[in-house]
């Protein structure tokens, strides 16, 4: 009984400085991870990020509501088509893993257009893909399908994700990872109208439809709840992208952006 009664006070002793020691440190690590510049302090690595970081790239989704997404099956091709898309208006784009030496060209392009356009990279399937990105100078990260450990991973980063998801289910389980942005991929049967129901139903999403989005819709997409669009192929039209008519492409991009902008930008949540 002595023995055991010593044991539990040594218990409650330990317990009671370890309480007296997080209550001495909480307050420190909490602030710090509250101030506009600090780092989280769950992680504190290479990769994570400042809050003023995070709150900067949403920021700018909201006031351009308008993503391009390049896919070429060339390297030769996709700087051209990404500066013609940026010569037609847009100030977010994404570059895609699935494009021949995509880390390059998206590096090049941070350091040419450097707090010009936001500049991001997708089909990023696993926390790697996501760290070379961010070793390339990625400012957002972009994923086709939902994964729970890359949407964590970034989230106690405080790196943007958007992952893809196809239901109102997958839209709302990638909320609750961290998510801040949800991409609706692929298109859905209602397009427009179907983003307007699952956003008066799960009003804490912010809805990034990619397919489905053409060079007309888009601000109908974004009239009936989409936070931001994304523009692949109506934008980067394989046939113009064959033939070079980077001249095309470009025109493409002011009649997106044409349709995009009378919307006006959107009000965070």
């Amino acid at each position: 009984r002595k023995m055991l009664s010593r044991a539990v006070s040594r218990a409650f002793t330990q317990s009671g400085a370890v309480a007296a020691a997080r209550r001495s440190i909480a307050p420190a690590a909490f602030a710090g991870a509250c101030a506009g510049g600090a780092r989280s302090f769950a992680t504190g690595d290479k990769w994570t990020k400042t809050k003023d970081d995070k709150e900067r790239v949403l920021d700018l989704f909201a006031l351009h509501r308008a993503c391009a997404v390049l896919r070429t099956p060339t390297s030769e091709a996709c700087p051209k088509a990404m500066t013609a898309a940026i010569d037609g208006g847009f100030k977010i784009v994404e570059f895609t893993l699935t494009t021949p030496d995509c880390l390059k060209h998206m590096a090049d392009f941070r350091a040419k257009y450097d707090g010009k356009v936001m500049i991001g990279c997708g089909t990023a399937m696993n926390v790697q893909d996501v760290k070379d990105c961010l070793e390339a100078g990625a400012e957002f990260i972009v994923a086709p399908v939902l994964v729970e450990e890359v949407v964590r991973w970034c989230a106690e980063r405080d790196v943007v994700i958007i992952p893809g998801c196809s239901t109102p289910t997958e839209l709302y389980k990638a909320y609750t990872y961290g998510a801040p942005i949800q991409k609706l991929f692929p298109g859905v049967a209602g397009g427009a109208n179907y983003v307007k129901a699952v956003s008066a139903a799960l009003p804490m999403l912010n809805i990034n439809p990619t397919s489905g989005v053409d060079l007309d819709n888009a601000g109908e997409f974004l009239k009936s709840g989409a936070a931001s669009v994304g523009l692949v192929a109506p934008l980067f039209d394989p046939a113009l992208v064959a033939k070079g008519d980077w001249d095309g492409i470009a025109a493409n991009a002011q009649r997106v952006i044409g349709n995009v902008t009378p919307v006006g930008p959107l009000k965070r949540k």
